[in-house]
């Protein structure tokens, strides 16, 4: 996924503070929702390629208790990450 620059130079748009603060935050907004998509698509990616020995029309059991606990720990993972940096950044400020 491409980095964005949140700090896009809107000087050339016509716009006032307003409207390009409010470009800004949009912006930060779906740069969040493409976050949020690449980190979906590379958890299938990891959990696919762990758990899935042979596609069928149905998951058998182990693969569906493989997916599950992919995903979990995937989920707990990120938000221990997320809460330490959050931690950091509290104690930083």
């Amino acid at each position: 996924m491409a980095d964005f620059d949140s700090d896009i130079d809107l000087s050339g748009v016509n716009a006032s503070p307003a409207e390009t603060a409010e470009l800004q935050r949009m912006l930060a907004v779906e740069q969040q929702k493409a976050q949020i998509t690449a980190q979906i698509h590379k958890l299938m990616d990891v959990c696919w390629d762990k758990c899935m020995d042979k596609p069928g029309s149905k998951l058998d059991s182990r693969t569906e208790s493989c997916l599950v606990s992919c995903v979990e720990r995937f989920i707990d993972t990120t938000l221990s990450i997320t809460n330490r940096f959050a931690q950091i950044v509290q104690k930083g400020t």
